[in-house]
């Protein structure tokens, strides 16, 4: 039988021995084997995001389970890996995941007045923990846009998060400290002091949201201040694309579409093998 983990099982050790969990987005089936396949060869467990649009795209909930769970079989992947929603923007699209099977959910509440997150929040959690499914929440807001997240930056502070922490018994948390979704517009400027002294007086898992053009030095900072899971989507868009533009400008007679996206597969690994090799996984 194949079995997906939680977040738990695989964060608490991050954060216990200072390195950071991939979380590689999923877009489509060639997406997912991609992601499979090279984190097996580097023996690395993953956390593999689904955002409501892409589910949506790949058929719903139910379908990138059976997609998942069949690749895995298929495949014979025997790391640890973890089917989480990305930005759950309601309880009940945590709820649809969660019955679908996925094994983690983010419930993103962060637009919503404080007590208003925590209550949604607390909602997710208590539906979630019955089925040892793993609850990551945002406080702050996380600014720029990726798929269907889009909006404007505000820093989380340490009493928010732990009045979120608290109030909701969630599992880890993204607090928002200077990253943004997709591209940056100039350079990252991410809270360190801030991120350090969250950690310190939290005993869950923190998550650092747009990774994607952050620099290696950042990265590495940040997972020294306590961030023990890293997001990644619009790098690994950004290699399949210039792949596979290079490849029908130089095969335009190709037309078969397993060749043309497939084109993409060896940038997308490369890619990943680079931020696995950067995160310190272990």
């Amino acid at each position: 039988m194949v079995l997906l983990v939680n977040g738990k099982e695989i964060l608490q050790r991050a954060k216990e021995e200072k390195f950071a969990v991939p979380q590689f987005n999923i877009n489509n089936l060639e997406w997912t084997k991609n992601i499979l396949e090279e984190c097996q060869e580097l023996n690395v467990a993953v956390i593999l995001g689904v955002s409501e649009g892409a589910a949506k795209y790949m058929g719903g909930y139910n379908a990138v389970v059976g997609m998942v769970k069949g690749l895995m079989k298929d495949l014979d992947i025997t790391i640890p890996v973890c089917l989480h929603l990305d930005h759950g923007a309601s309880f009940e699209s945590c709820k649809k995941a969660i019955d679908a099977g996925f094994s983690s959910v983010m419930i993103d509440a962060s637009k919503h007045c404080l007590s208003e997150n925590i209550s949604i929040t607390k909602e997710v959690v208590d539906y979630a923990h019955q089925f040892d499914v793993t609850v990551e929440a945002e406080v702050g807001h996380i600014g720029g846009q990726e798929d269907n997240v889009s909006g404007s930056s505000l820093n989380a502070t340490l009493e928010d998060c732990l009045a979120l922490v608290e109030g909701t018994g969630i599992d880890s948390l993204a607090p928002a400290l200077g990253s943004v979704h997709g591209l940056y517009k100039g350079e990252p400027n991410l809270d360190f002091v801030t991120m350090a002294t969250i950690d310190q007086n939290l005993t869950i898992p923190l998550v650092l949201h747009g990774g994607t053009g952050i620099p290696d030095y950042d990265i590495k900072k940040a997972i020294s201040c306590g961030i023990s899971k890293i997001n990644i989507n619009t790098e690994l868009q950004i290699a399949w694309h210039e792949a596979v533009k290079k490849f029908v400008v130089d095969n335009p007679d190709v037309y078969d579409p397993r060749k043309v996206i497939g084109s993409g597969n060896d940038a997308i690994k490369a890619k990943i093998r680079e931020k696995v090799q950067m995160f310190n996984n272990k």
